[in-house]
């Protein structure tokens, strides 16, 4: 943006600050505003990145000194109602134009209102108009033609001002140990992240090896731009009876020999604490599921199940009477081969 564009332009209005205020105001209100209409917090909204322009503009020029001042003059003599005059008098000449720098008397430097000013196409050459701006804006001398305000006050080339961009801050990792309970209920932990304790809000269903991201609790952003995040990678601590299959959950159920054999009502543990009695199925074998439906995960999609795996329990010292029974057993079996499958399978 050029200084000719300065007169039409309120940066403290467009900031909203006092023309008083100082840069720590000013840093203040422009962060604010940044975080506010950066644009990817209006993803695809024209008006939200042109506000988001205007406000980096406002601050790229007042919160440099020299900027500012030079601002703050050419604000003054824009809102002062200034008129350019050539002629040698006259109420509402160009001695207006320097009223607010020259004193009550309305003349510039303190002089009377009968003060005139020559410019360089009047007779006198040197000394004209463009000295008095060569002067006050601490440039080279302007020139007035086709362009009035030639090339920016002070002859070195228009002013352009690109406030540096908002940037957000870099992604914190973390990583968080929960229980199997813990991810199908949900909970909310504190854990410490530089030495500052946060507050991380675990989802119930929630996976192992899946991440939590919590906004804002990142490193902080620079020239304005919101902090980053801080992301948790969650591990869920196995458990002793149950384990997770998608949304079902998985106990071995251990059964004796007669138990599978015969068949039998048994109980199994749930997750809640609650217990369900099964049924094992007469000539159950190791491996045989049993469903419990609506025993598992609880997600948006639905609840899963809870799952029996049977197991058959063999006595590790088995007695003398066992023992017997089992002989008996063998040669009620007769000619039974339990491995004939597994012969053949072994050869495809």
């Amino acid at each position: 943006m050029s200084e000719q564009e300065w007169f039409s332009k309120d940066f403290y209005k467009v900031l909203g600050v006092d023309k008083a205020a100082d840069k720590k105001a000013i840093t203040k209100a422009y962060r604010k505003l940044a975080r506010q209409w950066h644009p990817d917090q209006n993803p695809g909204d024209k008006a939200a990145e042109a506000k988001f322009k205007e406000i980096g503009e406002a601050y790229a020029v007042l919160s440099n000194d020299a900027d500012r001042k030079r601002y703050d003059a050419i604000r003054a003599m824009a809102g002062g109602g200034a008129r350019f005059s050539a002629g040698s008098g006259g109420a509402g000449g160009f001695e207006d134009l320097f009223g607010a720098f020259g004193g009550a008397g309305g003349g510039f430097g303190g002089g009377g209102p009968n003060v005139r000013f020559q410019t360089s196409g009047m007779p006198g050459g040197g000394g004209g108009f463009e000295d008095i701006l060569s002067g006050l804006f601490g440039g080279g001398g302007a020139r007035f033609g086709a362009d009035p305000y030639g090339s920016s006050f002070g002859g070195a080339g228009r002013a352009q001002h690109a406030a540096p961009a908002p940037e957000k801050g870099a992604t914190v990792r973390a990583k968080l140990s929960i229980s199997l309970r813990q991810a199908l209920s949900g909970a909310t932990l504190t854990i410490k992240v530089g030495g500052s304790p946060i507050k991380v809000r675990i989802p119930a269903g929630i996976k192992d090896g899946q991440k939590v991201r919590v906004k804002g609790h990142g490193k902080p952003g620079s020239n304005g731009g919101p902090a980053g995040d801080l992301e948790v990678a969650v591990t869920v601590k196995p458990h002793p009876v149950f384990s997770r299959e998608g949304d079902d959950l998985v106990v071995a159920l251990p059964v004796t020999v007669s138990e599978a054999i015969l068949g039998a009502a048994v109980e199994v543990p749930m997750i809640d604490g609650n217990k369900a009695t099964v049924k094992v199925p007469a000539g159950s074998s190791s491996g045989a599921e049993i469903r419990v439906r609506g025993g598992g995960v609880k997600s948006s999609k639905g609840t899963g199940d809870l799952i029996a795996r049977v197991a058959i329990q063999v006595p590790a010292k088995p007695g003398r009477d066992l023992k017997k029974l089992a002989k008996e057993m063998a040669k009620a079996e007769g000619d039974l081969d339990v491995r004939a499958s597994l012969s053949t399978a072994a050869q495809e």
